[in-house]
């Protein structure tokens, strides 16, 4: 397994050269635990993983995300909500799940971005961890995972409520993965969406 670093790319294959038809997301993260007069106590964390679908020029094809499980042509699928996180450390287990068929992903998309927003508005400082590792498998089983990226781990997020993870594009007809760990002033899925829009297709 890769432990990949903010601007690593990786290609979409195995390492015995199998290549991938379809790679699964899995978003992991925990939750706040509180020190208070009468002991610990959890505040639970909604974290909203979504994927956004792009075009080459930067148009958006489509968006996957708890409110939209599939896209138009179900090459992308999400697991669904989970509004809590893991409330008794990690248990090891995945949140929230994106699939991608890539062999059924559209022409017309060039590049999927995989961005991470706090629902209540939990800054990130506050979350104790949250983990993106890329595996094959299905939703509930994973058979072999090949990278995973610490998301949060890292001061450069305190203040912040929102970030773009990494992004799944092709390049030469290969699908490849590029982790880009960046902050996001965005308050909502619909702002960092046009902030992704801003910052990669001008």
């Amino acid at each position: 397994m890769i432990s990949l670093e903010k601007g690593q790319k990786i290609d979409l294959t195995k390492e015995n050269g199998h290549r991938l038809q379809k790679v699964f997301l899995g978003l992991n993260w925990g939750a706040i635990e509180k020190d208070g007069f009468f002991g610990k106590s959890t505040e639970s964390v909604d974290l909203d993983g979504s994927c956004i679908a792009f075009s080459e020029s930067g148009e958006v094809i489509d968006v996957v995300y708890y409110g939209n499980l599939e896209s138009k042509e179900n090459s992308i699928q999400h697991s669904g909500d989970d509004l809590t996180g893991d409330v008794d450390g990690d248990d090891g287990l995945d949140n929230e799940v994106i699939s991608i068929d890539l062999p059924s992903v559209p022409e017309s998309v060039n590049e999927l971005y995989l961005v991470l927003n706090s629902f209540k508005g939990q800054d990130f400082a506050t979350i104790p961890f949250a983990k993106i590792r890329i595996y094959e498998g299905d939703f509930s089983r994973v058979d072999e995972v090949f990278a995973e990226f610490d998301i949060a781990n890292d001061p450069k997020f305190s203040g912040y409520i929102a970030m773009i993870m990494g992004k799944v594009y092709r390049k030469n007809g290969e699908w490849k993965f590029s982790a880009i760990g960046e902050p996001t002033r965005s308050d909502s899925l619909k702002t960092t969406l046009i902030d992704v829009k801003d910052r990669y297709f001008r």
